[in-house]
């Protein structure tokens, strides 16, 4: 069976969680990171030496890093479906993986961090204001991206969706100015309609 060690509302966690959703495989979660701990253990540590969740075990295939393990799993059990079939679509899908983690991922960060996270004495409102204008410029471009289609690469569900639209969900969420982004919000409402996306991503931000 597939283990995965993580706590839900990470979103590392949940991209992974929402993929092993989508392809229905029967896993093992177990609580790890922050509150729950054990990812400073020296087992754990033998697993991912960067103390990180999430961290999967398929069939002793250890396995860190959650874009990778979105390749692995798409790759492994979905080639065609969640893993795009042309090299071409592959490389577009690996291209939207890496922008949700060079562009997206430092200004939602912080956003979420100083909302959700830091005690409201303590908040950064021009680290906050920064952070959230760049957060809307980058979903501004994603909107653009998105004209005249379904998803992020091709006319279904795949692998580039996936980081992305965990950032996205949390950036509708958070208490934001949220620019009308028409192709953005229609993508993201059909992201919004599917089981693992709801059970998986769509959770209270804590």
């Amino acid at each position: 069976m597939l283990r995965v060690w993580g706590r839900k509302n990470s979103i590392n966690v949940q991209k992974a969680m929402w993929c092993i959703g989508e392809l229905g495989l029967s896993h093992e979660r177990i609580d790890a990171g922050r509150e729950f701990g054990q990812n400073r253990e020296d087992w754990f540590l033998q697993m991912n030496p960067n103390g990180l969740v999430p961290v999967i075990d398929d069939r002793g295939f250890i396995l860190w890093e959650s874009n990778s393990i979105l390749r692995y799993l798409a790759e492994t059990y979905d080639a065609g479906g969640l893993m795009p079939e042309s090299a071409k679509q592959r490389g577009l899908a690996s291209q939207w993986m890496d922008w949700a983690n060079s562009i997206l991922s430092g200004p939602m960060t912080t956003v979420f961090w100083q909302q959700i996270r830091t005690p409201p004495e303590q908040r950064d409102a021009a680290a906050t204001a920064k952070a959230a204008e760049a957060s809307a410029a980058a979903f501004g471009l994603l909107d653009a991206h998105l004209a005249g289609k379904q998803y992020m690469v091709g006319d279904r569900l795949t692998i580039a969706d996936i980081p992305v639209g965990a950032f996205a969900c949390r950036w509708y969420a958070l208490d934001l100015a949220h620019p009308d982004y028409p192709n953005l919000r229609a993508w993201y409402e059909r992201l919004a309609g599917r089981e693992a996306f709801k059970t998986h991503v769509m959770l209270p931000l804590t």
